[in-house]
């Protein structure tokens, strides 16, 4: 009988030790951006969350209106902090409990509650391009919004973390077993991770094969894709047959380096683009993101242990994100800007396929192009003009529209104009040559794109222009 017991007891260990082991390898979620200049309606992308089965997203901000659609849904949310805000919540601790307050707190009120999971102190506060802009106040206001989580009886249910970017680790020669954190952050790391030690939350981390591959000779696609043809990355003994394992592992080491081998790691973001670059195309993020899945779902390869939880950057594309890093930033999508899938893929085992968006409201069929019968002379000057107020950048060198030529790349700007501006008759006048057609320009993968019919939505000046001067010569080519 006791043997009996013995072998019952051993079978339910290694039951829970399987079931934590599939946990282990992560539950998969999306990052929810919503940098648009004509968002899909927050209730829709619940939808879309929804019918496509994924169980978590990671959202930049606290926008009421996100959240509130999120309500009663059952979806694991992370609710993020700006970068603009981290300054104001390391100096006060009242700042940082007004902020639990409008944001956390009272989601978490009534029978509709917003299963808030983490709040993402930042968006990659670390990121070497910064220098000290926020560095100095991330751990002050981490530490002060737990206070304030605590103070509301939560911060057993939200965990603070602060989402790390990929240049915040490295390694010399590419060789993972040389991992460590940049030099101006090892003190401050050692800090942040010692405070989600304490509270028991994970190292949010950004990684990114697809940056590796543009700024590294040595990774070729191949292995960016986990193709298994791809040449193996040796390391000592170690051979690294994926760039997702050859970042994963220097992580892992530079955690070791300053003493945390065992900290639960989230890896915050990670995906493909599908154009504003060479090699950024949906097939090859198709390619990509199936790779990825079949190797977390597996579990093979170089890793001792992987991610608890993982976030495909990201659910929509967005026209109005920072392109300073390049143009493909405003690409990464798994859906168009509309909801409608890019490829062939899916996040639920039980489908073979992505759902689209249903029932989403565009703006009447019409476009603005050019006026051939104009004399074009000033064309170029005025496409500028419409680049430097909407998004351009698949026209630009690497993206899906750069071949089109000369003036079809100029209707490409007035038409991006027309669309952020609502259909409005001025934003298509462009001193005479611009005109009005309700018959589609769209040519091959070159998508003249119709915006969504929002109410709210006006045009922008983003903050960051396009190069003018790229602009203007590949216009003018």
């Amino acid at each position: 009988m006791t043997r009996r017991l013995y072998l019952l007891l051993l079978l339910l260990l290694v039951t829970a030790e399987i079931s934590l082991t599939k946990f282990s390898a992560g539950a998969v979620g999306v990052n929810w951006g919503t940098e648009a200049s004509h968002p899909l309606p927050p209730s829709k992308v619940v939808e879309l969350l929804k019918s496509n089965g994924i169980a978590k997203v990671k959202l930049f901000d606290a926008d009421p209106k996100v959240l509130r659609a999120l309500s009663g849904s059952n979806i694991g949310v992370t609710v993020g902090i700006p970068n603009s805000m981290i300054r104001s919540l390391n100096a006060s601790r009242k700042v940082a409990e007004s902020w639990v307050h409008d944001n956390v707190t009272r989601y978490f009120d009534g029978g509709n509650r917003v299963r808030i999971e983490y709040v993402a102190v930042g968006d990659e506060p670390f990121l070497q391009s910064y220098g000290n802009q926020y560095r100095p106040f991330v751990i002050g206001a981490a530490m002060n919004i737990h206070n304030a989580l605590a103070k509301a009886s939560l911060a057993s249910e939200v965990k603070v973390v602060v989402p790390s970017s990929f240049d915040s680790f490295l390694s010399e020669s590419g060789r993972p077993s040389s991992g460590r954190f940049r030099a101006d952050l090892n003190k401050t790391m050692i800090e942040l991770l010692s405070f989600l030690t304490r509270h028991h939350s994970p190292f949010f981390v950004t990684i990114s094969p697809f940056i590796s591959f543009h700024q590294n000779k040595n990774i070729s696609l191949d292995f960016s894709l986990f193709k298994e043809t791809a040449k193996a990355h040796k390391d000592g003994r170690k051979a690294y047959r994926n760039s997702f394992d050859l970042s994963y592992n220097t992580l892992l080491s530079a955690l070791s380096s300053i003493g945390f081998p065992d900290v639960d790691i989230v890896v915050s973001k990670i995906g493909w683009p599908t154009d504003g670059a060479a090699n950024a195309t949906s097939p090859t993020a198709e390619a990509f993101l199936k790779g990825l899945m079949g190797h977390l779902e597996k579990k093979t390869g170089s890793s001792p242990r992987f991610p608890v939880e993982t976030y495909i950057e990201s659910l929509l594309d967005e026209d109005k994100r920072n392109v300073s890093s390049g143009n493909f930033e405003r690409h990464w999508g798994v859906f168009t800007f509309d909801g409608q899938a890019k490829y062939s893929f899916s996040f639920n085992h039980n489908a073979k396929k992505l759902v689209n968006a249903q029932n989403v409201q565009y703006l009447p069929p019409k476009w603005c192009v050019v006026n051939n019968n104009k004399d074009l002379s000033n064309a170029s000057t005025k496409a500028l003009e419409a680049c430097s107020l909407s998004d351009c950048t698949s026209i630009l060198p690497g993206g899906s529209c750069s071949g089109i030529g000369w003036p079809r790349n100029v209707s490409y700007a007035f038409n991006s104009l027309y669309q952020q501006s609502d259909h409005k008759a001025e934003s298509c006048d462009f001193g005479g040559l611009g005109l009005i057609t309700t018959v589609d320009p769209s040519e091959d993968k070159c998508r003249f794109w119709i915006q969504l019919d929002t109410s709210h939505s006006s045009p922008h000046i983003p903050i960051f222009f396009l190069s003018l001067s790229l602009l203007l010569l590949f216009l003018l080519s």
